[in-house]
């Protein structure tokens, strides 16, 4: 019988794939209490200016710095995801912590998946291509990647230059776009295209699935936030200055 959503894994681990970011979203959102919202202290400074430029109300405002501490938090899930996806593919299987994102079972393929192009520094890359050259070494019939899903352009390729002053090549190490890798894992030139149509189908079938009970209780911190200034009588930006800041000379005045 036809896959319903793509061809190269079945629907049962696509959704369970799904799911599992699903599960993933929800964590992040009811982990926004008003405590959680402060951990890392919140600069009000920087949103009385997007406030003021950008002309937008208190309220909103921050509820869009809440919804980008979401999103912060949910990046490295996607990650995940891709993994997962990857290794639901016949002969590959993914790495649990074992220093690798995906390999094939035969020990011919090693890959270190990152979702952007752009989230490693000089130290990280020189570190990740000692890495995959370490598992070149070992593994001699073996090809090893750099995997980045949201590249610049399409692309396999040898990966050598110069990190951190020191020139950097092997003859089985490659960096490829997310394209490539899911249509080399896969046989399937256009797989990722296949994932990106049909995940809209998927998402909408794994929502249906999901018991009102599991879905998502709305973030609270806004909530906890109002309920204070209903007594106080300060502004949002206000109360969120002076819990994060009263200890500052002349801030309790708030």
């Amino acid at each position: 019988m036809k896959n319903k959503y793509v061809d190269f894994i079945s629907d049962e681990h696509f959704l369970d794939c799904v799911a599992n970011l699903h599960k993933a979203y929800l964590k992040a959102k009811n982990n926004i209490t008003k405590k959680n919202f402060y951990t890392n202290k919140v600069d009000t400074i920087k949103l009385t200016f997007d406030a003021k430029f950008n002309d937008i109300d208190e309220e909103s405002l921050i509820q869009a710095e809440i919804l980008r501490q979401i999103d912060k938090s949910i990046n490295n899930s996607i990650g995940t995801f891709h993994e997962q996806i990857l290794g639901g593919i016949k002969g590959f299987e993914i790495g649990n912590l074992s220093g690798y994102d995906i390999k094939a079972k035969d020990n011919t393929l090693f890959a270190d998946i990152k979702n952007k192009h752009n989230t490693m520094n000089s130290s990280s890359a020189e570190a990740l291509f000692q890495k995959l050259s370490k598992y070149a070494d070992e593994n001699k019939k073996s090809k090893c990647y750099w995997v980045q899903i949201l590249a610049k352009s399409s692309f396999c390729e040898l990966w050598k230059g110069e990190i951190n002053g020191k020139e950097y090549s092997h003859s089985r190490v490659y960096k490829i776009s997310g394209d490539q890798f899911y249509a080399l894992l896969s046989g399937k030139d256009n797989a990722l295209f296949q994932l990106y149509k049909n995940l809209p189908i998927a998402v909408k079938d794994c929502l249906n699935s999901v018991e009102k009970s599991e879905l998502a209780k709305e973030n609270s911190a806004l909530d906890e936030i109002k309920v204070k200034i209903e007594t106080s009588k300060r502004t949002i930006l206000d109360q969120i200055t002076f819990e994060n800041y009263s200890y500052y000379l002349g801030f309790d005045k708030l």
